[in-house]
């Protein structure tokens, strides 16, 4: 493996090119990123959660990865300086039928390690978030929140201080592999560009099944592009709340409903919703494109995927088009919020993979191509988990060698 190509310059592939040169530094790793800086997608447009490991199922890679990347997260952070801050985290219950989900959710997190967690009343909870209301609540005092685009430039010094090679701007539209390399093309400003590799480990996140697909994998699962909004609290009333305050998640549904987030930077969102975004990388309602719109419309994964859950996604679209209702979502938990309290946020887009029959590929999901690993799957805790996955994927590529 004297010569590696990596793509994709978000959290989880500049941790791969980090991991790699850790492990080999003799190698060349080369890392290609389309966009003109790093973690310009999904690990700079989240909401910055260091996630814990509540919900996932044990001994799932979810649950592994997410386990071992919060520690090692947590060490590189103290060893860079870097802000974290262990705000702690509450799911709170407001019927007796979410109260009772909580008991499910608590052994999880037992079982996968997460320190602390247990079931409170509705007395302790109004001490730990004396704004919030419900019957009961999960307590999870480790959940810590992070600017997770500064991660990952402090890991990109580290990969660039030992060898590696970050080239911006650089899309990869071709992977042909031969007996003995892959030739990566890449599109840039001044025409099309190849250079030949002994492995790539592509970690495209939004494109990932793309990628795939130019390095000869079948199509499946397929990426959706869910794009989630937020609007943020006006300074004066980030005092509403002293941590993360979620909704008991629906466990029919992946997406962990409109919760309040305090940020490093003192920024405080709500949200996200999850509807269909109009283009793989459309952050915003006026962003469409007619090309990734009409793949859409061509993929049998998602028409079964809409008759199970078309429900909840106008319910979601609902509350996109409307403020009240958005708003109202979180109120449910947290009464004093109005409607006045809030201004628009930003918004990200989730790469939620979907298998041909429609359902959801909840774990983290990797393929192997001759001479290509493609991360196919990496959905939240993937900026948490980065660390332990670049561990995981390098591993991998030694073990198929």
């Amino acid at each position: 493996m004297s010569r590696l190509a990596v793509i994709g310059g978000g959290i989880v592939g500049v941790a791969v090119a980090r991991e790699m040169l850790r492990r080999h530094p003799e190698t060349e790793v080369t890392l290609f990123e389309k966009e003109d800086r790093l973690a310009s997608h999904q690990t700079g447009r989240n909401s910055g959660v260091v996630h814990a490991g509540l919900y996932y199922q044990p001994g799932s890679q979810k649950a592994l990865l997410c386990r071992r990347g919060v520690g090692l997260l947590e060490q590189y952070c103290a060893e860079r300086d870097i802000r974290r801050i262990a705000c702690g985290k509450v799911l709170v219950a407001l019927t007796d039928d979410e109260r009772s989900r909580l008991a499910d959710i608590e052994q999880k997190a037992l079982t996968n390690g997460v320190r602390g967690v247990r079931i409170i009343g509705a007395q302790e909870l109004a001490e730990i978030e004396p704004n919030v209301r419900g019957i009961a609540a999960l307590h999870s005092p480790s959940t810590s929140i992070v600017d997770f685009a500064a991660v990952t430039q402090a890991l990109a010094g580290d990969a660039v201080a030992t060898g590696a090679k970050i080239c911006l701007g650089h899309e990869v539209v071709g992977l042909r592999a031969t007996p003995t390399e892959v030739v990566v093309t890449t599109r840039t400003a001044g025409g099309e560009q190849e250079a030949a590799f002994d492995r790539v480990i592509a970690c495209g996140g939004l494109q990932s099944d793309r990628l795939a697909e130019i390095a000869g994998d079948g199509p499946d699962p397929v990426i959706m592009p869910f794009r989630g909004e937020y609007y943020a609290l006006k300074p004066h009333r980030r005092n509403l709340v002293n941590g993360l305050v979620y909704p008991v998640p629906d466990p029919r549904y992946p997406f962990l409903g409109v919760h309040v987030t305090p940020r490093v930077d003192g920024e405080v969102l709500i949200g996200p919703n999850a509807v269909l975004a109009l283009a793989r990388e459309g952050y915003s309602w006026r962003e469409f494109s007619i090309a990734d719109l009409t793949e859409v419309a061509r993929t049998p994964a998602f028409w079964r995927f809409a008759r199970q859950h078309w429900r909840t996604g106008m319910r979601e679209m609902h509350g996109s088009l409307s403020k009240r209702r958005f708003v109202a979502a979180a109120r449910a938990y947290v009464p004093d919020l109005s409607d006045d309290d809030v201004v628009p946020g930003s918004a990200g887009i989730r790469a939620q993979a979907l298998d041909a029959d429609g359902g959801l590929v909840d774990d983290f999901r990797i393929s192997i191509r001759e001479r290509v690993v493609v991360l196919r799957n990496a959905p939240s805790p993937a900026a948490t988990s980065a660390l332990a996955i670049a561990e995981h994927v390098v591993e991998t590529l030694e073990t198929a060698r």
